[in-house]
């Protein structure tokens, strides 16, 4: 009785400014919805007061069939953010776009991102593929900055100070930087300054970002101030490697037929968390601890430490902000426990690719061409890790010496400060030790601590290109260490 009094109270107080005197035009026309928003709960479609839009980017920043679950797991975060209600206007999606129509992929045109899950390929918009993936390009999308834009659907984040933004890489990384398919990498010191401009641009309300990567906290660490309204999550901290998953010789295991990972372990675990949940009631702070849990795999030798920086009181906010939520999920309740089991194990990030040539070698025939290739292919990127693992390790020992030399390089800086303080140094000692020596590649970047330590130590151009050429005394001829694709920094 009580409620029906209030209820009717409040219709005669809405009537009441609407016919009253003197009041804007632009104001009595937004009561209406809003007394309909008090009696029915807005649905699934519509964009409420509070939401804004929802803008987001996906990217993946490798290319190659052994890399097949990167683009795997941006897929289906499209399909998660598609099922929420995002429209594809809001989602700019950066992709190679190498693998559905690989020769190598066993179910031509179809991508799938677990072992028992459909095709997450299809539909995906085609914004940047091939060698429109680009860091020049990632960091115009999220400025809004069209004029920016090279190639590809020429779409961006056009947003406004009500909307919300939520980013999502997945790829290889290592100390301080993020792979990409086209050279350069990008560099966590461009990514923050793009991540401020955008801020002080005011061109959003509050910004969501899932890193999967090698060493990806130390994308942040140091680096992400407060104040931005944005919250970072990492699939690793500072110093360690991130895993891939439904990897062959895992429990479960892709189908027979698969020779590589389907996907990576915090990405999968953040996005079949949003698979089966209600985004409404869930919030960013109880996802990141089922997340956290899950990746850590139980604290095994097969599991990283999932992170979170910047304004963390933003994770009290609930993931329909960001992502939306599937109308399927509406009933379900949150269950603060995780039902998706870990692996038995997992498989380095760095390790995918020799898995899957090690696998492919394996099941070939003896004497066809196939297990001719794939031998190939495991021996080549072999010779380059130790070309590259050497060659780090020879400059470290022409620089300070043989005792001193390895300790310089296995520096790791207190938590809480960046890997570097000068970045201009670290891309020129790059370049630098790239010329004398090949390219880092995507398994190099595990070394770019070193060079940053190097910086640190006050070794300038002149110095590391002097020892670079005694340590390379010629440039490797492997795919691998080739520069024909530019510097890495």
């Amino acid at each position: 009785m009580t409620r029906l009094i209030f209820c009717a109270f409040l219709i005669i107080s809405l009537l009441g400014l609407v016919i009253g005197r003197g009041d804007p035009p632009g104001e009595v026309l937004k009561l209406p919805s809003e007394a309909v928003r008090f009696f029915r709960r807005p649905t699934h479609d519509e964009d409420d007061d509070d939401v804004g839009t929802r803008w987001a980017v996906l990217i993946a920043g490798s290319n190659g069939y052994w890399n097949y679950r990167h683009q795997a797991d941006v897929c289906h975060a499209y399909q998660l953010l598609k099922n929420g209600g995002l429209k594809d206007e809001n989602i700019v999606v950066f992709m190679y776009d190498d693998i559905a129509n690989n020769e190598e992929n066993p179910r031509p045109g179809v991508i799938i991102n677990h072992p028992e899950g459909s095709d997450v390929y299809e539909g995906v918009p085609k914004d940047y593929t091939g060698e429109d993936v680009t860091v020049g390009n990632f960091f115009a999308a999220i400025l809004g900055n069209k004029s920016a834009i090279t190639g590809g659907s020429g779409k961006v984040v056009d947003s406004g100070p009500d909307d919300h933004i939520f980013i999502y890489y997945t790829d290889h990384g290592g100390p301080g930087v993020l792979g990409m398919p086209t050279s350069p990498y990008l560099y966590a010191n461009d990514l923050i300054d793009v991540l401020k401009k955008k801020h002080a641009a005011g061109t959003y309300k509050s910004l969501v970002f899932y890193l999967e990567a090698c060493e990806s906290g130390s994308i942040f660490e140091g680096l992400l101030p407060e104040g931005l309204n944005i919250y970072a999550t990492t699939a690793a901290n500072a110093v360690e490697s991130s895993w891939g998953t439904y990897c062959p010789g895992e429990d479960p295991s892709p189908p027979p037929e698969y020779e590589t990972c389907l996907g990576d372990l915090y990405s999968v675990a953040w996005m079949e968390d949003s698979d089966i949940h209600n985004m409404q009631t869930e919030t960013l702070h109880q996802q990141y601890e089922l997340v956290k849990k899950r990746t850590l795999n139980d604290n095994s030798a097969y599991g990283s430490h999932v992170m979170q920086y910047g304004d963390i009181p933003l994770s009290k906010d609930n993931l329909f902000q960001y992502i939306g939520t599937n109308p399927v999920n509406e009933n379900n309740t949150f269950v603060d426990s995780n039902s998706l089991r870990p692996p038995s194990k997992a498989v380095n990030q760095r390790d995918a690719d020799l898995l899957h040539f090690w696998d492919k070698y394996r099941k070939a025939p003896e004497g066809t061409p196939r297990k001719v290739e794939a031998q190939k292919q495991f021996t080549e990127a072999m010779s380059h890790r130790m070309h590259i693992d050497n060659s780090i390790k020879l400059v470290g020992k022409l620089l300070f010496g043989i005792e001193k030399g390895p300790e310089v390089l296995k520096t790791v800086r207190p938590a809480g400060q960046p890997l570097i303080d000068d970045w201009d140094c670290l891309k020129t000692l790059v370049r630098t030790f790239e010329t004398h020596c090949g390219s880092l590649s995507q398994y190099g970047m595990k070394h770019m601590r070193s060079i940053a330590n190097i910086c640190n130590a006050g070794i300038r151009k002149a110095q590391m290109a002097e020892v670079s050429a005694q340590a390379c005394t010629t440039l490797p001829s492997g795919p691998w260490s080739s520069l024909h694709k530019g510097f890495s920094a």
